[in-house]
C-alpha cells in the first residue's frame, strides 16, 4: 500500500524527497488542476458579491460554508461509494475544494472589520462562519451517509411487484 504525499515535505531533507517519487506526480497533478478550477470558483464568487473591507463578507462566509458542506459530502462518497479512485480525493478535496475555500481570506475580513472599528461585526462574523462551516460539514456528511444507506438498502429489497418492470 501506498504511503500518501505529505504537504509539507521539506526538500532539504533527504528523506523527505522521496515522497516525491514519480508515482505521486499524478497526485500533484490532480492537486493542481483541481485548485485551478476551485479557486477560478471562489473568484467568480467574490465578483457577484463583492464587499466593503469591514462589511460582513459574504461571499467569503458562503464560499466557506458551501465548500465545507461539499467536503462532508465528497468524504462520504469518497469512502463509502467511490473507493478506489486514487486521484478522485486529491482532485475535488485538496484541490477543488481546497482552492475555493478561504479561510486565510476569512481571517483578513475579520481583522478588516476590527480596523475600521466593527468588533461586534467582526466577532460575529468570526462565530457565525466557524459555526456555519462546522454545521456545514457535519450536514453535508450526514446527509450524504443516510442518502448512501437508503440508496443501499432500495437495491438489497426485493422487488414489490415479483417483475422487473
Amino acid at each position: 500500500m501506498r504511503e500518501p504525499v505529505d504537504a509539507d515535505v521539506d526538500l532539504r531533507v533527504p528523506a523527505d524527497r522521496a515522497e516525491l517519487r514519480p508515482s505521486a506526480w499524478p497526485v500533484l497533478g490532480a492537486i493542481s488542476a483541481g485548485g485551478v478550477l476551485g479557486a477560478l470558483a471562489r473568484h467568480g464568487v467574490s465578483v457577484a458579491l463583492p464587499h466593503q473591507p469591514g462589511a460582513f463578507a459574504w461571499s467569503t462566509f458562503l464560499v466557506n460554508v458551501s465548500g465545507c458542506l461539499l467536503i462532508g459530502v465528497l468524504m462520504v462518497l469518497v469512502g463509502e461509494v467511490w473507493t478506489g479512485r486514487r486521484l478522485l480525493r486529491p482532485f475535488l478535496g485538496v484541490g477543488v475544494l481546497g482552492g475555493y475555500t478561504t479561510f486565510s481570506t476569512y481571517a483578513v475580513d475579520v481583522q478588516q472589520a476590527m480596523a475600521a472599528g466593527r468588533a461586534g461585526a467582526a466577532l460575529a462574523y468570526l462565530a457565525a462562519t466557524l459555526v456555519a462551516a462546522m454545521l456545514a460539514v457535519w450536514a453535508g456528511a450526514s446527509l450524504t451517509a443516510r442518502a448512501v444507506g437508503a440508496v443501499r438498502a432500495r437495491r438489497r429489497r426485493p422487488a414489490a411487484d415479483g417483475g422487473d418492470g
